[in-house]
């Protein structure tokens, strides 16, 4: 069963290192992006897409945390 398990686990990991190979040798325009009058360099699409995603998943679980901080002192406060 662990095998089983293990061969699965390495199957998912190679189908999605296959599909970020892909998706950035699809995405390798070039793109400058404008943000409150700050321009980026030009860089390949792919890599804003994949910093944005970095980012998000940084920060999702980081403000699910503060929340669930918060919500937790604020509930001890009350008792």
């Amino acid at each position: 069963m662990l095998n089983l398990k293990r061969v699965l686990v390495s199957i998912v990991l190679i189908v999605l290192i296959l599909s970020i190979v892909g998706f950035v040798l699809e995405n390798r325009q070039s793109v400058s992006l404008l943000f409150l009058g700050l321009a980026s360099p030009q860089l390949p699409v792919s890599i804003f897409i994949v910093l944005a995603l970095l980012i998000g998943l940084i920060l999702g679980p980081l403000i699910g945390w503060l929340s669930a901080h918060a919500f937790g002192a604020r509930q001890k406060r009350t008792i």
